[in-house]
C-alpha cells in the first residue's frame, strides 16, 4: 500500500479518536456540572429546611391552637428532608410549599404576630431562600437539559451509548401543584332545590 493512503487512514482514525475523546470529556463536564448544580439546589433547600423550624416556633407562640397546620409543615419539612432524587424532591417541596403557605396565611389572622420582628425578619429570610431556591432550580434544569441534548445528539448519542451515559431528570414541579390553590369560605356545599 501507498504510504500516502496509510497517512491519510492514520489521519482519519486520529480524528475518529480525537471526537471520541473530545466528546466523552464533554460529557463527564456535563455530568461535573449537574452534580454541582444540584447541590447548590441542595444547600438552598436546606437553608430554608433550617429557617422553617424557627418560623414553626415563632407561630407557635401566637397560635398555639392551630397545631394540626404546624404539624403538617413539620411533616412536609421531614418528607423533603428525606427526599434523594430530583424527582422525588421535586415532589416533597411542593407539599412543602403548600403547607408553608397554608401557615403564613394562618400567620395573617393573627395580627400581633404579623408584627413581630422575629416573624417578619424570618419571613424576610425564606422570601429570600425561596428566590434562591428558584434560580438553583432552573440553573440546574438548564444543565441536565444541555446535557441531554448532547448525549441524544450525533455523534455523541453513539458514544453516550458506548459508555452508557444516560439522560438525567430534571427538577420539575407534578402539574397538580402548578396550579393556583383554589380558596373557598363556604363551610358546606349549597343543597340543591
Amino acid at each position: 500500500m501507498n504510504p500516502l493512503v496509510w497517512l491519510i487512514l492514520a489521519i482519519i482514525v486520529a480524528l475518529i479518536l480525537a471526537i471520541i475523546v473530545a466528546t466523552y470529556n464533554r460529557f463527564i463536564v456535563y455530568r461535573g456540572r449537574i452534580d454541582n448544580a444540584w447541590a447548590q439546589v441542595q444547600v438552598q433547600l436546606k437553608r430554608r429546611w433550617d429557617l422553617i423550624p424557627n418560623l414553626v416556633e415563632t407561630v407557635k407562640g401566637y397560635a398555639a391552637h392551630e397545631s394540626g397546620t404546624l404539624e403538617a409543615v413539620t411533616a412536609a419539612r421531614g418528607a423533603a428532608v428525606s427526599a434523594t432524587t430530583p424527582a422525588s424532591s421535586a415532589q416533597a417541596e411542593a407539599g412543602l410549599s403548600a403547607a408553608l403557605r397554608q401557615l403564613l396565611a394562618v400567620a395573617e389572622s393573627y395580627p400581633d404576630l404579623k408584627a413581630n420582628q422575629n416573624f417578619l425578619s424570618l419571613q424576610g429570610d425564606l422570601r429570600d431562600t425561596e428566590d434562591k431556591i428558584s434560580y438553583a432550580r432552573q440553573f440546574f434544569n438548564d444543565t441536565v437539559m444541555n446535557y441531554n441534548i448532547a448525549i441524544a445528539r450525533f455523534p455523541g448519542v453513539i458514544i453516550a451509548n458506548l459508555f452508557n451515559f444516560k439522560a438525567r431528570e430534571s427538577f420539575e414541579a407534578p402539574t397538580d401543584e402548578q396550579d393556583a390553590p383554589k380558596v373557598s369560605f363556604e363551610t358546606a356545599p349549597p343543597e340543591a332545590e
